[in-house]
């Protein structure tokens, strides 16, 4: 499978070595994406580790909601969806949380310029890169956020899945700490539905049990 999002004169080029990687500026570019993505391990979530030990990190997330595609994916609403799409949209859709945080989906007041700041930050980091590439990413990060594709929906669905999964393990941590109640995880939780209906149904018997055992306020 040729990667496409490599650009098929540079490919050829590089084959044929006729340019040393030092004068390269696409390649230049390329590396100082790397390097700055880097930082994404240093961006703290809100979302407590399941053993409650400490607050987990953006890559850390990326890396879990990527395994869980390759186990989760027959639960999709739609069986023929495009996985690897799904998988590139979940690696890239958070590294714009480098530049604006992680803003945590039960703040009010963070969440009316969240909008705002992850699109100054894709404005930022995805120009780091040649101009091909940035597009690319940036078709894949407003893909994620649009929520109009099948791809997109399921990707969704899982985002919100794992946070969830960990707040309902860690018996509601988060959930008692910022006071939030059933309503709001039901309505945070919507969409789970529409990427993945066997999903949906699970995190509704989980909320319903997170009430119950006190986890979660009504």
């Amino acid at each position: 499978m040729r990667n496409n999002l490599q650009d098929k004169k540079v490919v050829s080029a590089a084959g044929k070595g006729d340019l040393h990687p030092l004068e390269s500026d696409r390649f230049r570019r390329q590396v100082e994406f790397i390097v700055e993505i880097d930082k994404l391990k240093h961006t703290l979530r809100q979302t407590i580790l399941m053993d409650r030990s400490r607050q987990e990190n953006a890559a850390e997330h990326s890396w879990h909601i990527a395994l869980a595609v390759l186990i989760l994916a027959e639960y999709a609403q739609e069986p023929n969806l495009d996985f690897l799409q799904v998988l590139k949209m979940l690696m890239v859709h958070d590294l714009v949380e480098i530049d604006a945080g992680d803003t945590y989906c039960y703040d009010r007041q963070g969440v009316m310029d969240q909008a705002q700041r992850e699109k100054q930050a894709a404005e930022r980091i995805f120009n780091l890169l040649p101009s091909d590439q940035a597009q690319t990413l940036r078709d894949l990060w407003e893909e994620f956020e649009a929520r109009r594709t099948l791809e997109s929906r399921f990707a969704n669905a899982l985002d919100r899945f794992l946070p969830f999964l960990h707040n309902y393990f860690t018996e509601g941590q988060s959930w008692r700490e910022h006071g939030v109640k059933s309503s709001q995880v039901k309505a945070r939780m919507q969409p789970v539905a529409d990427g993945a209906r066997f999903l949906g149904k699970y995190v509704a018997g989980l909320i319903d049990e997170a009430v119950a055992k006190g986890y979660l306020s009504e």
